[in-house]
């Protein structure tokens, strides 16, 4: 499975950004798409999945009703809607791909997208 992650960039406090990642492939492998986001210095940490069949999405606390994570499969792609950014959400937001249940750790994953820079500043 590759992963080519996009959309990020440079916006203001309170703005928007919707981050994009399409999937080719073996997506029939596939159980979780998520998103990660490492900021200098810190750790690569869990911000979104979704199941690849089924309904259930999951959202970390810090950004739980500001970011909105969907799937189109007809398109195997995954987006990642953030809104009312806030620089603490400065960091390279990396796609992921599972063929597990388990999501919220960075070693559940099989297959990484290159990252894209999200930058807010204040």
């Amino acid at each position: 499975v590759q992963l080519q992650a996009s959309g990020g960039g440079l916006v203001q406090a309170g703005g928007s950004l919707r981050l994009s990642c399409t999937a080719s492939g073996r997506t029939d492998s596939v159980n979780t798409f998520s998103w990660f986001r490492q900021a200098p210095g810190k750790e690569r940490a869990f911000v979104a999945a979704v199941r690849w069949r089924g309904s259930p999405t999951y959202h970390a606390d810090s950004v739980r009703g500001r970011f909105t994570i969907s799937r189109d499969n007809a398109k195997n792609t995954v987006y990642l809607r953030m809104n009312n950014l806030q620089p603490e959400d400065t960091a390279t937001y990396y796609c992921a791909a599972s063929s597990k249940s388990e999501m919220y750790s960075r070693f559940d994953y099989d297959y990484w997208g290159q990252g894209t820079q999200v930058t807010v500043s204040s």
